[in-house]
């Protein structure tokens, strides 16, 4: 059986940097073109939910659920046959925030472990048509329903581009200025209406 092409465009950053509302904004665009979009999410909440530690708490084990679960949604969208998938925390997103609470609590990541967490988040590279960055303006401030440590999402924002830089990942940042917001959001739906053309 040949599964269905679709397009799958991630999304990964610090916390409070228009993740979401870019990929809300991404998935309108879309949808108004006529394309079927699926979009995945809430990966640390739901991780909280069965009793995983988030934000500087991360572990190993917190960290490994959700990868693993983010990959398993991405499936779950694509088989539901969408043209695009949009992933809210692509992959590497939560290695960036692991290794942040690590930096965070004055631990390191054992050489095994980074190894084969770096490992598992690379698997789902080759997904990705296009994976899109949001950049930390602290001039922004933060959602004011949850209480967010300043210097965390710091670290958070810092590992995760250093981590796409590090690991020479393709990817666009994106900015929390409106024209780089819908750049990002253009370069989305120019994508999306070619590979569906082909």
């Amino acid at each position: 059986m040949v599964t269905q092409k679709h397009i799958c465009i991630g999304v990964l950053g610090t916390h409070s940097t228009g993740k979401t509302a870019l990929l809300r904004r991404i998935e309108m665009e879309l949808r108004g073109h006529g394309l079927t979009v699926a979009r995945t999410g809430r990966l640390a909440k739901r991780a909280a939910g069965i009793g995983l530690p988030k934000m500087q708490h991360h572990t190993v084990q917190s960290t490994e659920w959700i990868i693993t679960q983010g990959i398993a949604d991405e499936i779950a969208c694509a088989a539901q046959g969408a043209d695009v998938v949009l992933a809210d925390r692509a992959a590497f997103d939560a290695l960036a925030y692991l290794r942040a609470a690590l930096e965070h609590r004055g631990e390191r990541l054992p050489r095994l472990e980074n190894e084969r967490l770096l490992l598992l988040a690379s698997t789902q590279l080759p997904k990705y048509e296009l994976l899109l960055a949001t950049v930390l303006d602290e001039s922004v401030p933060a959602d004011a329903s949850h209480d967010y440590d300043a210097g965390y999402r710091r670290l958070v924002d810092r590992h995760t581009h250093g981590l796409l830089a590090g690991e020479q990942i393709p990817h666009r940042r994106v900015t929390s200025d409106s024209g780089s917001q819908t750049s990002a959001v253009e370069s989305a739906l120019q994508l999306c209406l070619r590979e569906a053309a082909v």
